[in-house]
């Protein structure tokens, strides 16, 4: 399920007991009620601590001399990923490298199961709990600029209309030259810069989202959202719609993700991230509540292209683009060795696709990435990824089932902290689902969605009554007046 990047920004009030801090006592009782791992094992920390200083089985091949790039959120420190483009004759030539933890992450060892215990990073709002120690994340494993690095090189040919025609996936020392954020790129660009690295992400990211439409793919990109009290004592939320280079970034990803399917597939061994299609009833559903919300869907019109129009700074679209996750369940990660499996597919992305592209932050790129490589390079798939295959999915299911219910938890407590202001008020809404203890509204005026006692049809402009808000909890009670 796509998350919402629910940030918790600096205070713009100077009152040290305000309702920031009750904010940030709640996120720390989420993460204790939800067992989000702390602190790391001593063991772990050593393990990484010896690996930050000297890295073992270091690949012999330099690519040191190609100048790859990051391009993450303005801060990002865990940079496990860089690209380098370039025009590649009538087409394009993707570089994209990615953070060999091989080298720093010993198979058994206490940093292995420490990992295995997390299985990704979760984000919280105040901050994020890592699934490597910073030593390795922020520091020996990360693509920081300057830094010589053991990483997977993938070589990816691209056509004139930006299709992959060719793969190719190596080990090798790589230097980031240039640590770039997402805010600065698309200034550039919108302010007309000339600068080919920047030119060449657009060109080839517009060609791929062409190409996720020929697929019948669907993307849907959550906005940002950013929690902050304001200097009368107020939380406030902020939502900024995803920029145009985060999703041509994100397309990169997906790319090398389908390449890394492919690979696998061809040789029989490996694991897929892989989510069945819509189911029906939820599509028609969908489908009524977009009429009932006055957007226009053709019925001829694919339900990624009717989401990859909405506008993401309509109160009423933003309402349509939260329903729409009900699209995207049953995602899951499917193991397999010796025969492909039944199901290969991923249907938002229209593809067989594989998770290889975020080491640092996901427990299962590591073992996609060791298999890719030794498909690549015609050697045989560890023993180490091999027995790890089938044991995977219980482990990024639970991991997921912890980040999902973190995230939700959390965002109940910025929404009962933005009401609490606000009790017995009345606001305009719109109801975007019916359930049977009551309705689901969005405001018109404040990025809430929340569940309010009473009765009325799909689609209606109503008024909403704040009766209640706790941020200890996360209720709210609203009814409609």
């Amino acid at each position: 399920m796509p998350h919402r990047h629910l940030r918790l920004g600096a205070p713009r009030a100077s009152t040290a007991d305000g309702v920031q801090q009750a904010l940030l006592d709640r996120f720390a009782a989420i993460r204790t009620e939800l067992d989000v791992p702390a602190e790391y094992p001593a063991d772990a920390l050593a393990e990484a601590a010896a690996a930050a200083v000297g890295p073992a089985g270091a690949p012999d091949r330099d690519a040191t001399d190609v100048p790859f790039l990051t391009l993450d959120p303005a801060g990002s420190l865990d940079l496990d990923q860089a690209m380098c483009l370039s025009r590649d004759g009538a087409g394009y030539r993707v570089r994209y490298a990615i953070t060999d933890l091989t080298c720093v992450v010993r198979p058994g060892g206490p940093l292995d199961a420490e990992t295995r215990r997390r299985g990704q990073t979760i984000y919280c709002p105040d901050e994020r709990v890592p699934l490597h120690p910073v030593s390795l994340s922020e520091g020996a494993a990360s693509l920081a600029p300057g830094q010589v690095r053991p990483a997977y090189v993938w070589d990816l040919r691209l056509g004139a209309d930006g299709e992959l025609t060719a793969t190719d996936l190596y080990r090798a020392l790589v230097r980031s030259v240039d640590r770039l954020d997402y805010e600065s790129v698309q200034g550039a660009l919108d302010a007309g810069t000339d600068d080919e690295r920047y030119l060449l992400l657009r060109e080839i990211g517009r060609l791929r989202v062409r190409q996720e439409q020929l697929r019948g793919g669907a993307s849907l990109p959550m906005p940002e959202q950013e929690a902050f009290e304001d200097a009368e004592g107020r939380v406030v939320l902020h939502v900024r719609p995803p920029r145009e280079v985060e999703e041509w970034n994100a397309q990169l990803s997906l790319l090398t993700g389908m390449a890394a399917a492919d690979l696998m597939l061809h040789a029989e061994v490996g694991i897929l991230r892989t989510m069945p299609e819509p189911d029906p009833a939820a599509v028609r559903r969908f489908r009524r509540q977009a009429g009932a919300l006055g957007a226009s869907w053709p019925a001829e019109q694919a339900y990624g292209d009717f989401i990859r129009g909405l506008d993401r700074r309509d109160p009423r679209h933003l309402a349509l683009i939260h329903a729409a996750t009900a699209l995207f369940r049953g995602a899951g990660y499917t193991p397999f060795d010796g025969a492909v499996p039944e199901q290969v597919g991923h249907a938002a992305v229209a593809d067989a696709y594989a998770h290889v592209t975020a080491p640092l932050r996901r427990l299962v790129d590591r073992f996609g990435l060791a298999v890719c490589e030794a498909v690549a390079s015609g050697g045989g798939v560890p023993s180490w990824v091999r027995v790890a295959l089938p044991q995977l999915p219980a482990i990024m299911a639970e991991s997921d089932r912890r980040a999902r219910a973190v995230e939700r938890a959390s965002h109940d407590a910025v929404e009962a902290a933005i009401l609490g202001s606000h009790i017995g008020h009345s606001y305009r809404a719109v109801v975007v689902d019916t359930q049977e203890k009551g309705v689901v509204v969005q405001f018109v005026d404040l990025p809430i969605v929340a569940l309010a006692t009473g009765g009325a049809p799909l689609g209606e402009t109503v008024t909403v009554r704040v009766g209640s808000a706790d941020v200890t909890t996360g209720r709210i009670g609203l009814t409609l007046a």
